[in-house]
């Protein structure tokens, strides 16, 4: 389980990222790179990374689900994930 400061830092990013996203498109097809400059850094969505929804685990994120690997695992055992069974052949 990540730290709670970067589950924090994470969702501030997300944030700023959907804050500024139209100033930055305008500023990006007006060609004014100084101005993209002044924007803060973390506005910017190449500084985001997919985490765990539920505990902030940085690897093994499965995109469909917001939810890493392990987490899968334990939500899908215990059948709380709809549509998701355990494969057997």
């Amino acid at each position: 389980m990540a730290k709670e400061s970067i589950k924090a830092r994470a969702r501030k990013r997300i944030a700023l990222v959907a804050r500024y996203a139209d100033k930055r498109k305008a500023l990006k097809a007006a060609g004014d790179y100084l101005g993209l400059d002044k924007l803060p850094r973390n506005s910017s969505p190449v500084r985001l990374h997919n985490r765990d929804m539920i505990d902030g685990r940085p690897r093994g994120y499965m995109r469909k689900f917001g939810i890493s690997r392990v987490r899968f695992r334990e939500m899908a055992l215990a059948g709380k994930i709809p549509g998701v069974t355990k494969s057997s052949w």
